[in-house]
């Protein structure tokens, strides 16, 4: 099978089949085509050689073109098989930061939560292979949507994809995620009513059990549920995402320390629903987001990817 990315660097331990015959230094051949074996030592770069050890304790030296994955090999249809072969991170055309920092909420030793988009090739998305719908890093705080699972949530009101439209921490974008940027307008609609107040009322809710059953509350959270309540609200009255909350910074800080009581949030939380209700009712927002606009776009991305 071809290789899909001759600049991936199979890492350490990685089971590998030959994919040709591995012959002494008088020509004789020690193994067959097919053999498996395992890399004990990678290269820092695809231009050198990798050293390969064999089940009777042979050990090789192999380039990258004489041999596959084992993985891949077995199922070459298989995405992981496939994707693990590929750095799709190579793909990314949008990335930015979100989380306690970019709300100003941020104190000594807060997490840097990394977002963004990748634009995969057309003939890997075309593929047998597919690609998936999200890249996630968990030791690094990195997620990477794939464009149309991107714009999808968008188009629901989800508060996570909103913030990375909004956010004013951008790291890195390509013109096409500018062009994104740019009409990033057509995303807000009335359903942001629904969408944050229905996930707020449902994880107060949550919150509410976990203190009659455990006596305990978990304040990190109930600060950023406030927040979005009060994001939601700015987002019906002003046409716009409200990621940075300085002028709330002190209060919602004074939850996340368990400076007031559990009353006092539930009680700022009813005001805030009261709140959201007459802008609901004011808002000048469409009911429902540029769907057309939103389906262009993605048409025109999948065609610079094509190219």
């Amino acid at each position: 099978m071809p290789d899909p990315n001759p600049n991936f660097i199979v890492p350490v331990g990685t089971q590998i089949v030959t994919e040709v015959a591995i012959k002494a230094t008088n020509g004789d051949i020690l193994f067959a085509s097919g053999v498996v074996g395992i890399v004990i030592k990678a290269p820092v770069d695809s231009t050198h050689a990798y050293r390969v050890r064999f089940m009777d304790g042979t050990e090789i030296s192999l380039n990258r073109r004489e041999f596959t994955i084992n993985k891949l090999f077995q199922n070459p249809l298989a995405p992981d098989s496939w994707l693990s072969d590929f750095d799709l991170k190579q793909c990314v055309i949008y990335q930015c930061v979100v989380g306690s920092r970019a709300y100003g909420l941020d104190e000594e030793g807060s997490d840097v939560d990394q977002r963004g988009i990748y634009l995969p090739p057309a003939d890997l998305h075309w593929s047998l292979y597919g690609v998936p719908e999200q890249l996630e890093d968990e030791e690094k705080q990195q997620c990477y949507w794939e464009l149309q699972k991107f714009l999808t949530l968008a188009l629901k009101g989800n508060p996570n994809i909103l913030e990375c439209l909004y956010t004013p921490l951008v790291e890195m974008a390509t013109p096409l995620a500018e062009e994104l940027l740019a009409i990033r307008s057509i995303f807000l609609s009335k359903l942001i009513y629904q969408t944050y107040n229905g996930y707020v009322m449902s994880q107060f809710h949550k919150l509410e059990h976990h203190l009659k059953n455990y006596g305990t509350i978990k304040w990190k959270h109930a600060m950023h549920l406030i927040r979005l309540l009060l994001s939601g609200i700015i987002a019906l009255d002003e046409g716009y995402i409200p990621v940075r909350v300085e002028q709330y910074r002190d209060r919602l800080l004074s939850i996340r320390r368990e400076e007031v009581s559990w009353d006092e949030v539930n009680e700022w939380r009813k005001q805030l629903h009261q709140q959201f209700d007459t802008a609901y009712e004011k808002t000048a927002l469409p009911a429902r987001p540029d769907y057309e606009r939103a389906n262009q776009y993605l048409i025109h991305a999948r065609r610079s990817a094509a190219k």
